[in-house]
């Protein structure tokens, strides 16, 4: 009779159940896998093989067997080496050389040819799917267990031991020994406290002299979520500037980090040694990146920058350096928030909540409009350089801002008031603000709200009233064709973060002239 073993495929960023059967009979050799599995999945058999005689038991190849291994669903692609284990237990089971009771639980692992465990990608999405599908065990390699066990604990970090159970084997061996009682493995749990040790940042806005006006600007971008593009010549501290927003963000939230977490797993970047990731992202792809490293892709589709910085910081540093068409590609999710990838036998879509920081130089050599240097571009090569920034990408940045090259009373003067703890506080708070006023939305809607900067068209309506003053000005500028339906929008997004930033219910005409001094730039 089959053996039924259930483990389960990794899609996109979430998994999904996978019943593995397996079905004897006796005759010529053989060992086939069915179920559309990817080359790696098919040369899973001779590690099996393997690592079962490594372990003292009879391996398919020493006996005259036909050992059929059905995967199901079976129109679903399955992919990597988390199948390993389920289908050796599989084998022996259905060879009667092992038995137990599979129901309620499910396995995953990577096994060497002498039958230890080697840890997989996506335990955390592997973990999550088990508890939502109300199993009973998580069977998977040791290195994994701690990155599982992070789902005992909900937002307020408490560990409920009647929930599901997470035992982490060091080997094929172990985990029979385990699955026949005749060895007992304590469930794992974490100390979720030695997980949360304070970010590291390693750029203070404190250290950055001068540019009080563009340190207003990160500080308002930090607090609404706003995207933010700098211009200037080379050595004024734009990519110090960038470097340092991570500083002034808020910590995130327990529910933030498990999403990030789920990223990197899945991405094979999460730190052995730290199966949480609590501190902000912050990714800074090469101006050479192609398109699919960027938003995501390959064949199976996986994450890119642009998801790897999830809830954090995505710098572009020589911003028109970046080929057109990357740069187009990020009109989408900066929009939606999300990445859409569409191929011939894969529809996935991974988050793309980030804030975007872009940093350019006004033109190739960088000094066109410096008083004290002087220009070495042609008008041609001016134009052929900022033509790669379009304008439907420019208007779905929110603020725009001049970053000048600094006098040298400014470079040795302090700026105790400006340093990342204070900053960090006004925005923690600010942030704060918005977390309640999204509060009743993020109940009565699946999409949850963070920032002012996700707000849609009906939240801008209810939460961004201004005064007849404010519209006339505005009315002006749209008229006029400075400001087009979207930069409308936006600039009430950003006044609504300049509010909250002073601890303002109403949005006023200072407000409103302000955010509008972002949006409003000269040729």
């Amino acid at each position: 009779m089959p053996s039924k073993i259930f483990s389960a495929a990794i899609t996109g960023l979430n998994a999904q159940i996978i019943e593995i059967e397996t079905d004897i009979a006796y005759g010529l050799k053989r060992f086939d896998i069915v179920g559309l599995p990817d080359k790696t999945v098919e040369e899973s058999k001779e590690r099996i093989g393997s690592a079962i005689k490594s372990c003292g038991f009879l391996s398919p190849f020493q006996r005259a067997q036909q050992v059929l291994v059905n995967l199901a669903p079976a129109d679903l692609k399955k992919e990597g080496s988390l199948y390993d284990l389920p289908i050796a237990l599989g084998y022996l089971t259905a060879s009667n050389q092992i038995k137990f009771n599979p129901q309620g639980k499910i396995f995953s692992g990577e096994l060497a040819l002498d039958g230890k465990l080697r840890p997989i990608k996506g335990a955390l999405s592997l973990a999550l799917t088990a508890k939502e599908k109300n199993l009973k065990e998580i069977i998977l390699p040791k290195e994994n267990a701690a990155e599982a066990a992070l789902i005992l604990f909900s937002n307020k970090k408490e560990k409920n031991l009647n929930q599901i159970k997470i035992i982490g084997v060091e080997s094929l061996k172990e985990a029979i020994n385990y699955l026949e009682k005749r060895i007992y493995i304590q469930p794992f749990y974490i100390n979720f406290e030695n997980f949360l040790e304070k970010p590291n940042y390693l750029i203070d806005l404190g250290w950055i002299k001068g540019q009080e006006s563009s340190k207003r600007a990160l500080e308002i971008a930090a607090a609404g979520g706003h995207n933010l593009i700098m211009q200037g010549p080379p050595g004024s501290g734009k990519s110090l500037l960038a470097k340092s927003l991570p500083s002034i963000l808020p910590n995130l939230s327990f529910e933030e980090a498990i999403e990030v977490t789920k990223i990197y797993s899945i991405a094979g970047l999460l730190p052995k040694e730290k199966p949480l990731i609590n501190q902000r992202p912050f990714r800074s792809p090469h101006h050479t990146s192609s398109e699919p490293a960027l938003i995501g892709g390959g064949n199976p589709p996986r994450p890119g920058e642009i998801t790897l910085a999830h809830r954090g910081v995505l710098f572009l540093d020589e911003f028109p350096e970046f080929h057109r068409n990357v740069l187009e590609s990020l009109r989408q999710p900066i929009e939606e928030g999300k990445i859409t990838i569409l191929r011939a036998k894969h529809c996935l879509t991974f988050p793309a909540r980030f804030i975007l920081i872009a940093a350019a130089n006004p033109c190739p050599c960088g000094y066109y409009g410096n008083p004290n240097k002087i220009c070495t571009c042609t008008n041609s090569q001016i134009a052929k350089y900022r033509r790669k920034l379009s304008g439907p990408l420019i208007d779905r940045i929110d603020i725009s801002i001049e970053v000048p090259q600094l006098k040298f009373e400014k470079l040795t003067s302090s700026d105790e008031k400006n340093t990342s703890a204070e900053v960090k506080k006004r925005t923690e708070k600010a942030r704060q603000i918005q977390k309640e006023r999204f509060s009743n939305e993020n109940q009565q809607k699946k999409i949850k709200f963070f920032t002012n900067a996700e707000m849609q068209i009906p939240q801008i309506k209810k939460y961004c009233q201004i005064c007849p003053k404010s519209k006339n000005i505005l009315k002006r500028y749209v008229d006029s064709g400075y400001l087009s339906g979207r930069g409308y929008h936006r600039v009430l997004k950003i006044a609504r973060t300049i509010a909250d930033l002073e601890n303002s219910e109403k949005i006023t005409y200072d407000h409103l002239t302000e955010a509008l001094m972002y949006r409003i730039r000269e040729n």
